[in-house]
């Protein structure tokens, strides 16, 4: 399982929201890159960087900010947040991100997905934002009635390559992970899956461990605010 750490970025800095509200939220760094290159050499192979700004506007606005990330760090980078068309996800693979994250757009525009899943195929994974088992949508602003894991199934079918299953109710929060809709997500598609929200110690690794075939995990807060070791997780996915 891959513990994967969290660059958000809104106007340019490395913030954390309390789940995903875009009014609550707590600064820790104006330097994204020294923040990326932090993370990389506690081991990480992985960052997820999103888009705050993007996610709430449609479309993105920290692109400077990602290249500067690219450029800082060796290791791979998935980014999300703002990404509602073609030349969006063209751009980013063309400056050497690799893979990008669709959200919203999932939901509003099946046929973007399918046809992103095709011209890009492995490279092209699905953001499934949940409360109570039901996706949210426009940063987190708008619940609707589309059950999580049905459209996980669905957005399998059209050739997504993962899901990143994320609890907003614990998101921010280290409120510890939802492990039983997590295992549900897990269990639904045959594609990886990659869990997030409320990781907040070494335990709540260990919990997600335990579920079969899970593939990695996000983690934010609890690395920014010092109550997850990175090294440490990585270490034990790793024993």
């Amino acid at each position: 399982m891959l513990v994967i750490p969290a660059i958000d970025l809104k106007d340019g800095q490395c913030v954390r929201l309390f789940q995903g509200k875009r009014d609550a939220v707590t600064t820790y760094s104006n330097d994204p890159e020294a923040t990326a290159k932090r993370w990389e050499a506690s081991g990480a192979q992985m960052l997820h960087v999103v888009d705050l700004d993007g996610a709430f506007t449609g479309s993105q606005k920290n692109f400077d900010a990602i290249i500067k990330i690219r450029q800082s760090v060796k290791i791979d980078l998935q980014v999300g947040g703002g990404i509602r068309n073609i030349n969006t996800i063209t751009t980013l693979f063309s400056a050497g991100i690799n893979r990008v994250i669709i959200g919203t757009a999932a939901i509003e525009d099946p046929e973007f997905v399918t046809y992103s899943c095709s011209r890009y195929p492995g490279r092209v994974f699905i953001g499934i934002d949940a409360e109570k088992g039901l996706v949210a949508v426009r940063g987190w602003e708008a619940v609707t009635s589309i059950n999580a894991t049905e459209l996980a199934k669905h957005l399998e079918g059209r050739g997504a390559a993962g899901i990143i299953y994320t609890d907003i109710a614990r998101d921010g929060t280290l409120s510890g992970p939802n492990i039983e809709e997590t295992k549900k997500m897990v269990e639904a598609v045959n594609i990886p899956v990659i869990a997030a929200g409320g990781v907040s110690s070494i335990d709540d690794i260990k919990k997600l461990m335990n579920i079969k075939n899970l593939w990695g995990v996000i983690t934010g807060k609890a690395i920014y605010s010092g109550t997850l070791d990175l090294k440490e997780a990585i270490k034990v996915t790793q024993s």
